[in-house]
């Protein structure tokens, strides 16, 4: 099932397929899983209800286990945040095919890239405003009225 994001972009609502037991997979309890991938039970928790980690069936003792393929998973997920992608977007990312969707993937991060150099650049002239009036502040008149607070409770004029 498809629903529209607020950008406007179709995103993935369907939950993660669950992932089945490897054979020589080690098995977690949430509380274990949240501790391997540095976040908490409730994160997974929310990951589970977003679609971008599978629930485990209940096993024995009705405790969910969960498999190293889900702790790697978590972990791309993560890495893919600390790279400033959103869940939506990283949901769309774990959706790919790694064979087959490399141009997909590649155009996604591209277009990543260019959001994160339009905020360098807006913060790079947010910096050089800031810093001329901090340095008229530090030149200008000590007793007349501060540039910094006049500056900020000016009247837009257009």
């Amino acid at each position: 099932m498809n629903t529209t994001s607020t950008s406007g972009k179709a995103r993935s609502t369907a939950p993660a397929p669950p992932t089945p037991p490897q054979p020589s997979s080690r098995h977690y309890s949430i509380g274990s899983l949240a501790k391997a991938a540095g976040v908490g039970v409730e994160t997974i928790r929310y990951y589970q209800r977003r679609g971008l980690l599978a629930q485990p069936e209940r096993q024995e003792g009705a405790y969910r286990r969960y498999a190293d393929s889900d702790l790697e998973r978590l972990r791309a997920i993560r890495r893919a945040q600390q790279l400033g992608f959103s869940l939506d977007e990283i949901a769309s990312l774990l959706a790919l095919n790694a064979d087959q969707d490399r141009l997909r993937a590649r155009q996604q991060a591209q277009e990543k890239l260019e959001l994160i150099d339009a905020n360098i650049r807006q913060l790079q002239q947010m910096r050089s405003a800031l810093a001329e009036l901090v340095d008229c502040c530090t030149q200008g008149d000590p007793t007349a009225p501060c540039p910094i607070l006049r500056a900020l409770l000016a009247q837009d004029e257009h």
